[in-house]
Order: C-alpha cells, then structure tokens, then sequence
C-alpha cells in the first residue's frame, strides 16, 4: 500500500511537470523584444512595407538590385538587431528584407509555429508582387525553421533558400536539452523541416556551425542528408551558435549566394 502510494504521487509529480513544461514551452523557444518603429529604422534600414503597414525592414543596393532576399531571424530580440545581414548582402547588389514576426518589436500578435508561418507565406507572396523574381529566403535557428515551412508552401515564388544553424526536426534539439522530458509527446510546435523540404525542388543551402552548442552541427547535417539535389552544405568552422558572422567574409557571401543564383539549377 506505502509503495502503490509513493507512485502514485510520483506520477502526479511527473504529470505536474510535464503539463507545466508543456503550458511553458512558448517561453523556453521565443525570446521576444519589443520596440517602436523610430528605434528599428536606421542605419538605412526603413520600414518595410510601410510605418502604418510594418511587417519588416528593407535595405536596398546602391544600384539597381539582382535579386531580394527575405531574412528570417532567430529566436531572440527583433529584426533591427540583424542589420548584419544587410551590410553583408546589400554590397552584393541584394535587396534585403529582414522579416519581423507577430509579437516580435513593434508589431502585434503572439509567436508561434503556425502565426510565424502564415505570417511568413504572406511576407514571401508580398515581396514576390513588389519586386518579382529572383527571390531567396534565408532563415538563421528558429528562422531556418520557419523559412522552411513558408517557403515550401510558397516554392513557385522562391528561387533558393539558406538555412543558418538549422535543425532537422525541433524535437530532436529539444530532446538533446531536456533528454528527461517525453518531449516528442510535449512539443506543441514541430518545426520538422524534413517534412517539410521533402520536395522542395529548389537550390538549398544549409550552414552549420561547427561547434554549435544550442543547435549542434549534427542535427543541421541531418538537414541537409533529408534534401535532394540541388544541396549544398557550409560549414563555418570553429564557430558558435551566435559568432558564426564574424567568421565569414564577403568572398564567403558571394559563394553562397551564387551557389543559390546559379542559372545551372
């Protein structure tokens, strides 16, 4: 009788834990930071489309530009902390749009698997009627999961996609951080980029770090082992999770993106 009830309140425990982990989630995954408008637009970076209508920044080239890119930033902060990535691309002659997610700086809404991709696809289709064709997403940790969602759903409009310190499918990273919780059972957002890619048919180039330690470099190879031809696979060797941009130069960009433009795929 002692032993039937000491498992039984360690069951109960069990289950408390698990519910609470699983009520819990959205805040051990999305790191938001708010901020107004005039605190995000500098820099050359303004408000894409518009103020009124915010879904973003946009840089341009100083010329005429050969392409857009849409850039889907990680978990943390807002899109004006990634105006790296408008540096690095707009030299290139890219026109950079770096995507903002609902409840993420000044704008409305709550995060989650299914607002960012919807979100996401209305994003892709927007910048594909303003500017056209070639069109590449690039997606960095959390963004490489919603790039692969919203760009498979929207792959007519896409001519290649970047995945930076991607992951195959959520569940395997969340299981390597919480390796005592069921989390295939918790997990209420997937983010199963297999899944999603399965028939992709577009240029896809995946980016790992090599001594990533919040997305190890294993699980973004298993990414790119999933994928059919046209792939490629970069790494950035003795990089973290966070320090991989200050390994790479604008030789590095050029290949990448070429590798995405090339007229042979």
């Amino acid at each position: 009788m002692k032993f039937t009830r000491m498992m039984f309140r360690l069951t109960v425990a069990c289950l408390i834990v698990f519910a609470g982990a699983a009520i819990l989630q959205d805040r051990f995954l999305y790191f938001p930071e708010k901020a107004a408008i005039e605190d995000v637009t500098s820099g050359g970076l303004r408000a894409w489309p518009t103020p009124e209508a915010f879904r973003g920044l946009v840089a341009e080239p100083a010329g005429s530009a050969r392409a857009t890119v849409i850039v889907f930033h990680g978990n943390a902060g807002h899109a004006g902390h990634r105006a790296f990535y408008a540096a690095a691309l707009t030299r290139l002659g890219l026109r950079v749009i770096l995507a903002e997610y609902p409840g993420y700086g000044p704008r409305d809404g709550a995060p989650g698997e299914a607002s960012l991709v919807a979100d996401a696809q209305q994003t892709i289709a927007l910048a594909h009627r303003l500017y056209g064709a070639p069109l590449l997403l690039i997606g960095e940790s959390l963004g490489a999961g919603v790039a692969a969602a919203a760009g498979s759903r929207e792959r007519d409009e896409i001519a290649g996609l970047m995945l930076i310190t991607p992951w195959d499918r959520l569940e395997h990273v969340a299981a390597y951080h919480y390796p005592w919780l069921p989390v295939k059972w918790l997990l209420r957002d997937r983010y199963d980029s297999v899944t999603h890619l399965a028939s992709f048919g577009r240029p896809v180039l995946v980016v790992v770090a090599q001594r990533d330690s919040i997305v190890p470099a294993r699980f973004g190879e298993a990414l790119y082992n999933s994928l059919a031809e046209p792939r490629r696979l970069m790494v950035v060797n003795a990089a973290e999770h966070n320090d991989w941009i200050g390994r790479v130069d604008e030789t590095w960009w050029r290949e990448a993106i070429g590798f995405l433009l090339a007229p042979s795929h």
